[in-house]
């Protein structure tokens, strides 16, 4: 009991720790993994034999346990990691004509391709300029590629997801357009396979007791060693329970509003968005289509995966496209 008591201390000294290093982590999944399967035996082997519960109670818990751990599975496959193009060099892309304004024995007659798009371009230079901030902008130095929209890196993982929400500590992944569905479905799955556990194990250890004051005013429950270790883990689940339902409520709140968390935070950062509810309710207004379009959208983001990343070489190409038709056309 002290040990599960003082398990709370040691993660939240564990998660400082490692958040302030960026470094990835087993201990967090392996310590969710081991309380669900605990608690799930400690049900069957404490709280079953007592008579309290019957077969279709247990039932709803094991497949409650079932559902949980294989959302949990789908969520950990992909997040929708950026893939960088391999048909395109990004950094050694060069044009070996000379130009008409510089000597072709400088630098062995080549240019890079920034300048090269810059000289070619002609009345499109203005338009070439954005492509480079915006690539710019977009690029990352890591992977490599220039990320989509709200795509980001993520220091930990040391990739670019496509619509990045966070990195979770509990599942050892980043959440992003890939497995942010069924991320939030195992958040649904577990928050009712535990609410409805703990209910069954107050209403076996305090039966005289009403559910919502059990868990407060329980007497005589440490007068036994099984009582006292199933009211000391259903507090145990209830912590962790407040936490994930907190956690549950920021999500279908950012989803909302069609934002990622990783949105809100810059946005409270740069002070570009209104907040409510002490920073619970976050809302920039940039891509909301309405809670119904915005609800539409996230149910149907996955079914956009296939499309390909853009490169440096694809502006290049862009460029070089529309300074042949403005030719042509003179």
């Amino acid at each position: 009991m002290v040990v599960l008591t003082a398990l709370p201390v040691l993660v939240l000294w564990y998660y400082y720790f490692t958040h302030r290093k960026k470094g990835r982590t087993l201990f967090f999944l392996s310590l969710a993994l081991f309380s669900l399967g605990y608690m799930y035996y400690l049900f069957l082997t404490e709280v079953r034999p007592s008579g309290d519960v019957v077969h279709v109670q247990v039932a709803v818990v094991t497949v409650g346990v079932i559902l949980t751990l294989a959302a949990l599975v789908h969520t950990k496959r992909e997040p929708g990691i950026v893939r960088p193009n391999q048909a395109s060099v990004h950094s050694t892309v060069t044009y070996y004509g000379p130009l008409p304004d510089r000597d072709p024995a400088f630098n062995g007659g080549r240019q890079d391709v920034t300048m090269t798009v810059s000289n070619r371009a002609g009345s499109s230079e203005q338009a070439g300029v954005e492509l480079k901030e915006s690539s710019q902008r977009n690029w990352c130095p890591v992977c490599r590629v220039v990320r989509p929209p709200r795509a980001g890196h993520c220091r930990i993982c040391g990739v670019c997801v496509l619509r990045l929400d966070h990195h979770c500590v509990w599942i050892n992944s980043c959440v992003g357009q890939a497995n942010h569905r069924s991320f939030l479905l195992t958040l649904v799955f577990f928050l009712l396979t535990s609410v409805y556990g703990i209910s069954l194990v107050l209403q076996s250890v305090c039966p005289k007791q009403h559910l919502f004051t059990a868990l407060f005013y329980c007497p005589g429950v440490y007068n036994q060693y099984s009582t006292a270790l199933c009211f000391t883990c259903a507090w145990y689940s209830s912590i962790v329970t407040g936490g994930l339902l907190h956690l549950l409520v920021v999500q279908v709140i950012n989803v909302s509003y069609n934002m990622t968390e990783r949105e809100a935070r810059a946005a409270l950062r740069d002070k570009t968005a209104r907040s409510a509810y002490c920073g619970l309710v976050v809302d920039t207004g940039v891509y909301s289509r309405g809670f119904r379009g915005n609800w539409a959208e996230f149910m149907t983001m996955g079914e956009k995966m296939n499309l390909p990343s853009p490169a440096p070489t694809d502006l290049v190409a862009f460029m070089g496209v529309s300074t042949q038709e403005q030719r042509e056309s003179e």
